[in-house]
């Protein structure tokens, strides 16, 4: 009987050497985790952000400061009532030039930015700006920087991704926006000769495409017939929307969307996607580590 409870006693001693050593091992492992592998990963996210950041503000060849200028043709494949060319330099329309066919009289109208404006595209600009946030929180954990535990890398990989969501979330949803709210845009004032009155242009970011939105509209008479009833906000309004401006009744006869792809917004995007499988698969390592012990902070 004795002799069962050595037996019994030098087994649980081995058992318990045994899993000694392997917590020691998991402790060396994650130690490394914390102090090499992260700081790997940090450094790739960097690369990978900071040629994210440079697809925003490609220089212009041999004019240094200059921010390179790209021409896009706009085009549909199922009409022609809206043509043009874009010039878009960084996250600026500097010129669109617009042929619109109108709706009654087929004749085809002419419009040009003038040439003291420029159309910033918000869009572009909120994406550039979380990009540059999410590096400055990257750049506040150099190499010298010794995490404690996996937790506090949780809490850096969250923040990133949080950018990077934000960031691609601004290229891949655009406002949605009222017809007053279009019509009263400072983009209408940005033409020569002047945009009309039954006329309402909008541009937008969707994925990597630059697209351009035009609403033709009619005047409905004090005396319709029509149950009046304001269309709330949208990104691409259909024929048949009503709205009020300018205390006269409007109803949008035809909508044309054409569209050109912007060859770096596609880079960032797939920089975005790459970056936040990156954080992902690391917050997914530190979770290993964690389920092993539940004594210490992971």
């Amino acid at each position: 009987m004795l002799g069962e409870e050595r037996s019994t006693l030098s087994e649980l001693a081995k058992m318990t050497a045994a899993s000694q050593a392997e917590r020691t091992v998991l402790e060396e492992e994650f130690n490394w985790l914390l102090k090499e592998e992260v700081h790997a990963v940090l450094k790739q996210l960097q690369d990978i952000l900071k040629e994210a950041s440079r697809r925003f503000s490609m220089p212009s060849p041999g004019q240094e400061g200059q921010l390179k200028q790209e021409n896009f043709i706009l085009g549909s494949s199922t009409m022609d009532q809206v043509k043009g060319v874009l010039t878009l330099q960084g996250e600026a329309l500097t010129q669109a030039d617009i042929n619109i066919k109108a709706a009654k009289s087929s004749q085809v109208m002419h419009f040009a930015f003038r040439d003291d404006k420029q159309w910033k595209l918000q869009q572009i600009q909120d994406a550039r700006n979380h990009v540059n946030q999410a590096l400055q929180l990257l750049s506040s954990h150099d190499e010298s920087y010794h995490f404690k535990t996996g937790a506090e890398v949780n809490k850096l990989m969250d923040a990133v991704m949080l950018q990077l969501t934000r960031a691609r979330s601004r290229l891949t949803t655009p406002a949605s926006m009222t017809l007053p709210e279009l019509a009263a845009s400072g983009l209408m004032k940005m033409f020569t000769p002047p945009m009309p009155g039954d006329m309402i242009v909008n541009f937008y970011i969707n994925l990597s495409k630059l697209c351009l939105t035009v609403c033709q509209l009619h005047v409905l008479q004090p005396n319709t017939t029509k149950n009046f009833k304001s269309a709330g906000s949208s990104v691409l309004h259909n024929p048949g929307a009503m709205f009020e401006y300018n205390n006269t009744k409007f109803e949008v006869s035809q909508v044309h969307k054409v569209e050109c792809v912007v060859p770096w917004l596609n880079d960032t995007l797939v920089f975005f996607t790459i970056s936040l499988q990156l954080c992902q698969q690391l917050k997914d390592k530190i979770s290993v580590f964690s389920s092993f012990w539940n004594y210490r902070a992971f």
